[in-house]
């Protein structure tokens, strides 16, 4: 038997201390002491078909940061609700894409607004991708700073694995991840039932420039040669060729089919999160030597945060 029960009651607007924006500055100060990680989960506004709504990829990513939460005693971040998009998704109604530059500026904006607040250790959560953006913003962030932290970014997909693919790949669905399919919908039905609508779903047939081989299907999890982030020509804007915001079958969604990868992906983080804070226990982080060259001193004063005698992060620089 699972020890995870879901659906439950999403927690964005109750009292429950698990999202930072709800808590106070004594909540936050009593989180720091016994647990200094945050989740921060990164959704998108999507055309997901007549069965999911617009927000689907954020509402994947924030029931799981809080049933994972509620586990560990971690604190989450409220989500970015808007996200970055590959070219293909362009000109879709209801698709509010945000350019690449304001994406990553903004992410870099998060990681610094929350070292600030004391929480130097961030697992950034995605289920829309945007493999190839937020890597990047974090990467950026570490060489501006140049200051000890743990920030990561899990591509939910790759944790899912075979228990997102079709049965033909070792997986229970009937046909391969795309978005807004049998598998997504599934994993939505299973998280939030009562934002879905099944009754309303539809089925596309699957359209591509380049025979099947070449380029990776919906979340890169197939490993074909071609990700699907790095090519333009190998589909149609979608607007054209799926106006249903539906890539595949989504009347075959049934919710028991996605439980083992909701399954993985909160067992895998909660293994994430005990190793961290195992191996660097509260107030604990890589050794400043280790991790920069800045003045040790310098480096010191951050750590300690301007309400302790020290210094904030923005004196360093202002994220751009």
């Amino acid at each position: 038997m699972s020890e995870w029960e879901f659906p439950q009651e999403g927690q964005m607007d109750k009292p429950s201390k698990i999202y930072f924006q709800t808590m106070t500055k004594y909540d936050v100060e009593e989180r720091l002491k016994t647990n200094d990680l945050i989740l921060i989960p990164i959704g998108s506004t999507e055309n997901h078909g007549n069965a999911g709504p617009y927000g689907e990829d954020t509402f994947i990513v924030t029931r799981i940061a809080e049933l994972v939460a509620r586990k560990v005693g971690c604190t989450v971040a409220m989500p970015m609700w808007y996200g970055s998009h590959p070219f293909h998704h362009i000109g879709q109604p209801g698709t509010v894409p945000l350019s690449d530059d304001v994406f990553t500026a903004h992410i870099r904006a998060m990681i610094s607004g929350f070292w600030n607040a004391g929480f130097r250790k961030q697992i950034f959560i995605s289920m829309h991708g945007q493999e190839y953006a937020l890597p990047s913003a974090i990467q950026e962030w570490g060489k501006k700073y140049q200051v000890p932290a743990i920030v990561i970014f899990l591509d939910l997909p790759r944790i899912m694995g075979t228990d997102l693919k079709d049965k033909e790949h070792g997986g229970p669905f009937e046909t391969p991840f795309q978005h807004a399919d049998e598998a997504e919908t599934s994993i939505s039905m299973a998280l939030f039932p009562e934002l879905c609508q099944p009754e309303h779903a539809e089925n596309t047939a699957l359209k591509g420039f380049l025979p099947p081989g070449h380029v990776d299907r919906g979340g890169d999890i197939y490993g074909n040669p071609i990700p699907g982030h790095c090519i333009i020509g190998g589909t149609g804007i979608e607007c054209v060729t799926f106006p249903e915001g539906v890539l595949g079958k989504a009347k075959l969604a049934d919710p028991s089919k996605a439980k083992k990868a909701i399954e993985n992906v909160l067992n895998y983080m909660v293994k994430l999160h005990n190793d961290i804070m195992e191996r660097f226990p509260v107030g604990k982080l890589p050794d400043i030597k280790l991790m920069t060259q800045r003045d040790e001193r310098e480096v010191e004063l951050l750590l300690k945060g301007p309400l302790n005698g020290g210094k904030h992060i923005y004196t360093v620089a202002w994220p751009s």
